[in-house]
């Protein structure tokens, strides 16, 4: 296509003012999270993880508290390590049918064995199975080498993969993005100063 430069939508859903915004971005959160998973929207726990190599990735949030935002990898894989040389991170998440982007930044820090273990044993067998075989991020021969691993697995309980497990985000920054037409778009920035959150209206 040569047209890039006529790609483009007018975002025209609401609006986020901060009267109607809650003072506490934890909560702000909670309620847009929730009206996504309302409306329907596939994965909206869905988000983009980027390290400060720079690198990025889709992974999964697998759950959320004041504590911090928590998802699962392979400590070995490429985000594993690059958290490991250096925790600061960013997460996005982007929905798109609700015009709406929440930004986060923070600091990641593997979380207890112990939690881990508890949502290892929640996921589907063949999800188990799946971070008990593979070498995440490093080359391999081919499919079929993954597949025959796979297939050695056999039945019964998959022990939990010492170098698998979950990582939890704390939030020193949020940004809530609201699509508004002409490019006019309410940006509210939420940021911890000495233990208590700062809200700010930023141009877009």
């Amino acid at each position: 296509m040569d047209n890039f430069a006529l790609l483009r939508e007018s975002y025209t859903r609401g609006g986020l003012l901060e009267d109607a915004a809650s003072s506490d971005p934890w909560v702000q959160f909670e309620s847009w999270f929730q009206e996504a998973v309302s409306a329907g929207l596939r994965e909206p726990n869905a988000m983009t993880l980027a390290t400060a190599t720079p690198n990025a990735r889709i992974v999964l949030m697998k759950g959320y508290s004041p504590d911090g935002v928590v998802f699962y990898t392979n400590y070995e894989s490429a985000k594993g390590r690059e958290i490991e040389a250096n925790p600061c991170v960013a997460l996005l998440f982007f929905w798109r049918e609700l015009e709406r982007q929440v930004r986060i930044r923070g600091t990641a820090a593997r979380i207890s064995r112990e939690e881990t273990l508890a949502y290892f044993r929640s996921r589907p067998p063949g999800s188990q199975m799946g971070a008990a075989i593979s070498p995440q991020s490093q080359v391999i021969p081919d499919r079929a080498w993954l597949e025959s691993r796979l297939a050695s697995m056999g039945e019964g309980e998959v022990a939990l993969p010492e170098n698998w497990g979950g990582f939890r985000v704390r939030v020193s920054e949020f940004e809530f993005w609201q699509g508004r037409p002409c490019r006019l778009h309410d940006r509210l920035r939420y940021r911890l100063a000495a233990g208590a959150w700062v809200r700010e209206r930023l141009a877009p």
